[in-house]
């Protein structure tokens, strides 16, 4: 009878289907037996450890030269925007030193605000203006369309400005338009004694 419930207590393992299903059992490597063959898993364990650094320094530095070339990238779009809104900017500044008729001055504070919240939006993406008026002639930032002689300003200082220049993110986007003051010449003085 005990033969019977051994064969209707099946304890057997899991029928085939079911262990191939399962996890192989992992393989043991036998420990190296020589001193030889311990240094070179040693030094084959550093290799693979120094390439994977490298690799992770490969890595890093990718991720850093593509977010600096989006970076890069998105400054040229809204640089490129701007370039094309400057006049825009130029055509109010023009609108509103044109006319100071009370007439208008409901328009010109419409013009105004308008005019500002344009600048706003523009300053906030790293636009700044040239500040020119009374600076040095710089040949980087002013593009200067008149000299004029002049003894009531030092020779080279900028004094009067045409149309404003712009900085994008410290490059020049459009160098201002400027009168620039010089000294006069001494040969143009006598000449023009003599002419009295």
């Amino acid at each position: 009878m005990s033969e019977h419930k051994q064969k209707k207590w099946n304890l057997d393992p899991a029928p085939p289907e079911d262990q191939a299903s399962a996890p192989a059992a992992p393989e043991f490597i036998d420990p190296p037996t020589s001193g030889d063959e311990l240094s070179k898993l040693l030094a084959e364990k550093q290799e693979l450890m120094n390439t994977l650094v490298r690799r992770q320094a490969d890595f890093e530095n990718y991720r850093k030269r593509v977010e600096k070339e989006r970076h890069a990238d998105r400054h040229r779009g809204v640089e490129s925007l701007i370039e094309h809104v400057l006049p825009v900017l130029d055509a109010f500044d023009r609108a509103l030193a044109a006319s100071d008729d009370p007439a208008y001055a409901n328009y010109r504070k419409g013009f105004e605000l308008i005019r500002k919240q344009l600048w706003e939006t523009l300053s906030k993406q790293g636009l700044v203006r040239v500040d020119s008026v009374g600076q040095e002639f710089n040949p980087h930032m002013h593009h200067a369309i008149e000299r004029v002689e002049t003894t009531e300003h030092p020779d080279g200082t900028v004094i009067g400005e045409m149309q404003p220049g712009y900085i994008f993110h410290e490059k020049v986007l459009r160098p201002a338009m400027v009168r620039v003051a010089s000294a006069p010449e001494p040969h143009s003085a006598s000449a023009s004694k003599r002419d009295n």
